[in-house]
């Protein structure tokens, strides 16, 4: 499960019309940094403000996937992402002038084709993983889906579809990083029967539906009132005037399985809100956007509760430390009452983890607070500065004679107090390893197994006068 995060290596930009809003959007795909994930930004809004690709943020499923962060959203992003994550981008900015992807032939034939061929490696970034270790099942008793993932040595997926229909026999589609998508899945179109049509066109929605954007089949014949309905959805003059039971527009499927096809590209896109690759096997029927996002954010869950057990070292008092005070004091030049790290426990190429006992002793508790003393949380940051400025300079020649200095600080939480008495475990491991003097570090703070404390630091190592 090794690999680097990868992004786009040139621009990538395509236009066409929203399925639901029927307005024409243009969109536009970016590289985007290590660690920053997929992100999509409203370029038609003052502000451009941006919508992370995450499940966390789906507010809507019906037809489709819709994001929403902070009051703005996104939709129909699924077959976008569904290339995207085919394809293994870790990372990218997708700037759009509305508030819909377009849905242009109604599979994910373009995006694939466009992003194929223009793929960078990132060397500064492992590739995030969930690896599956216990069998997860989830089931939709009002419609029947269910959706299993089971342990495996890749990522597979088998979709079953069963529609009940006359017209369409159950169907089975599979997926692996063996099968081309380019040639096997993204061509796979979106569908829809002729009967549900007419209340979609009531509920304001499919106004960007056109003749070839969609596979239509008809359960029965249509004629008559629903037929001048169906008019104003579709040009008139390729409606006959009784449309027979089958395929109203099409006179045949890309594959004998294209349905099954396509609700695993749908399951693909929905899967890509995790953020991160899946190493399991997922077995999935009668799959859609709402079941495939409910086990997605099983799997969030399931990836929040993996770092956390991953993230917090127990520490043992009876064990050596690995650097003590002294070493710690070759490698830094802070002294007290500002050295903030008592003892490393553990240091690897790109962890570390430190260990500063907080007492009432320390200077800063005589004014914050005489009455309440709390350590303030500036000194929390420090605190992890340094323990990653010991990582950083031990493995450089003449640690002596470097400093590390604050470049940029992001993204810092403070969930708990820290108070005399707390025995923090500091926690630092490289995002962006040091090249050109510049070195970047996600930390994190624990009080026993509660984080006290989280940031993205950003730092230069400098050479001493």
């Amino acid at each position: 499960m090794g690999g680097y995060q990868q992004t786009l290596s040139e621009k990538i930009e395509i236009s066409g019309k929203g399925l639901h809003t029927g307005q024409i959007v243009t969109i536009v795909l970016k590289s985007a940094p290590i660690n920053s994930g997929i992100k999509f930004r409203r370029v038609d809004i003052e502000g451009c403000p941006t919508i992370d690709a995450l499940v966390s943020n789906v507010t809507f499923t019906e037809r489709g996937t819709l994001l929403t962060q902070n009051g703005f959203s996104i939709s129909t992003v699924e077959h976008l992402l569904s290339a995207l994550f085919a394809y293994g981008i870790d990372n990218a900015i997708i700037d759009v002038d509305g508030g819909e992807i377009p849905i242009l032939d109604g599979s994910s034939l373009q995006f694939a084709s466009l992003i194929a061929n223009k793929i960078k490696s990132q060397r500064g970034g492992r590739k995030k993983w969930l690896e599956i270790k216990e069998p997860l099942h989830i089931k939709d008793s009002k419609s029947g889906s269910s959706i299993s993932i089971y342990p495996n040595s890749s990522f597979e997926v088998e979709v079953v579809v069963d529609f009940n229909s006359k017209v369409i026999a159950p169907q089975s589609a599979t997926y692996s990083e063996k099968i081309d998508y380019f040639r096997e899945i993204a061509p796979a179109r979106t569908f829809i029967f002729a009967h549900d049509l007419i209340p979609l066109l009531k509920a304001g929605l499919i106004k960007g539906g056109e003749w070839d954007n969609a596979v239509v089949i008809a359960e029965r014949e249509i004629e008559g009132e629903e037929l001048e309905q169906l008019k104003q959805l579709f040009d008139s003059k390729n409606l006959l005037e009784r449309i027979e039971r089958g395929f109203v527009n099409v006179d045949s499927f890309h594959f004998e399985n294209e349905l099954a096809r396509h609700k695993l590209l749908d399951l693909l896109g929905d899967f890509a809100l995790l953020g991160r690759a899946i190493k399991g096997r997922v077995v999935a029927y009668k799959p859609g956007h709402k079941i495939n996002t409910d086990i997605t954010k099983k799997l969030l869950e399931m990836v929040k509760t993996n770092e956390q057990n991953f993230s917090i070292p127990k520490y043992d008092p009876n064990e050596p430390a690995v650097v003590d005070i002294n070493g710690i004091k070759d490698l830094l030049p802070h002294r007290p009452p500002f050295l903030m790290v008592d003892r490393i426990i553990s240091m690897e190429r790109e962890r570390v983890v430190g260990i500063k006992t907080v007492g009432i002793n320390e200077g800063f508790f005589i004014g914050h607070f005489p009455d309440e003393p709390v350590m303030p949380g500036v000194l929390i940051i420090e605190a992890m500065a340094q323990v990653g400025g010991i990582l950083v300079l031990s493995d450089i020649e003449e640690p002596e004679k470097h400093s590390t200095y604050f470049a940029k600080i992001d993204n810092a939480k403070f969930k708990r107090k820290v108070v005399p008495g707390d025995v923090l475990t500091i926690v630092l491991e490289i995002t962006m390893p040091l090249r050109r003097s510049i070195v970047a570090m996600k930390g994190r703070t624990y009080v026993g197994d509660t984080l006290a404390c989280e940031a993205d630091l950003v730092a230069q190592v400098i050479k001493n006068r």
